[in-house]
């Protein structure tokens, strides 16, 4: 089963191919492709990852961009926390338009890994516009709990926040899996947690923050978002829970 998430990609700035050249298009240098594509299938072995062929293009291309990532625009409301640290965040996300997968493989990983790869290659050039839309940061995973609150659903929705430069006018994907959304307002309370994102670490860290907010009403208690930022390659890096406030 092929995994690949966003955060696989940053490691790979540091490869040596990457390095040798001038970053031209991988056309112009298909040694230096396939150089960086087996330096990332050994990368992705630490992972329990296989990478079909057909992904080296969009590697390379956000190998050269993987510097230029626009955040995904948002208001704080408000930081709660002990000391100077703050456990939660409340956010306000405008309305915008976002390019959207659903996949319901059998665990979350697998969902994740396929939906970004179809992601990638719109992102790179299998697109309308038939050029590099530029990379945004968070990438969303929105995720249900089963009706016991135990497990996961299967079915998990990958979210890429279009640029502003697209915003107005999103580039058509060639993949019809692809969906362009507007999405509304979103109010969320957000919390940092570091490491993996498995089905057992996401559980936990649900539990560990419903401990935290105690009793309330304010957010949805089925429907919850993994927030992507960082690279896999670091041992404790960065991702957040977002519990999704409902409707005032």
């Amino acid at each position: 089963m092929a995994r690949i998430t966003l955060e696989d990609l940053e490691q790979l700035g540091e490869e040596p191919a990457a390095a040798d050249g001038d970053g031209g298009d991988s056309e112009d240098d298909p040694e230096g492709e396939a150089r960086l594509f087996a330096h990332w299938e050994a990368v992705a072995s630490t992972h329990r990852v296989s990478l079909p062929r057909d992904m080296a293009g969009p590697i390379a291309q956000m190998v050269r961009h993987s510097q230029a990532r626009e955040p995904v625009p948002y208001v704080s409301l408000s930081q709660h926390g002990k000391c100077e640290e703050a456990a939660y965040e409340e956010r306000r996300y405008p309305a915008g338009k976002w390019a959207c997968v659903t996949m319901g493989e059998p665990m979350y990983e697998q969902s994740i890994s396929m939906s970004f790869m179809k992601l990638m290659r719109y992102i790179c050039k299998e697109n309308s516009v038939g050029c590099h839309l530029g990379m945004t940061v968070p990438v969303l995973n929105e995720i249900h709990l089963t009706k016991e609150g135990t497990e996961l659903e299967r079915e998990v929705l990958t979210a890429y926040y279009l640029p502003g430069a697209f915003q107005q006018n999103p580039p058509v994907p060639m993949d019809p899996e692809i969906h362009i959304t507007e999405r509304a307002p979103l109010r969320v309370i957000t919390r940092v947690f570091y490491g993996m994102t498995t089905e057992e670490t996401i559980l936990r860290e649900i539990s560990l923050f419903w401990e935290l907010l105690g009793s309330t009403d304010v957010v949805l208690r089925e429907t919850y978002i993994v927030a992507s930022y960082e690279n896999p390659s670091i041992p404790q890096r960065r991702n957040e829970i977002w519990f999704i406030c409902r409707a005032e």
